[in-house]
């Protein structure tokens, strides 16, 4: 699985209707599973981004889709950034020259 970060940004939609992000996050998370993704972790966040979340998917187009729909359907503009965690970002280091 490729792991994920994305950054959220709520809409004008997505402000005015803050009472149901709990529920969006739920259905996000099922949307998730029915692609063979899953979120790792969700966060409601202050400052620059609304929320983030961390996304496990079997590739690139999955976890691209999944991101793209949620932007499309819900009240938010996303970010989307691949991750790496301290073995994977090795395997990076270990490749320079």
């Amino acid at each position: 699985m490729t792991r994920y970060l994305v950054l959220l940004s709520f809409t004008e939609g997505g402000v005015s209707a803050v009472k149901n992000s709990i529920e969006r996050a739920e259905a996000f998370k099922a949307a998730a599973t029915k692609v063979g993704a899953s979120i790792e972790s969700q966060f409601w966040t202050l400052g620059t981004y609304d929320g983030a979340f961390v996304v496990n998917a079997p590739d690139e187009a999955t976890a691209a889709a999944l991101v793209l729909e949620l932007g499309h359907n819900a009240k938010v503009k996303t970010t989307m950034l691949r991750a790496f965690d301290a073995s994977e970002f090795q395997s990076v280091v270990a490749k320079l020259a």
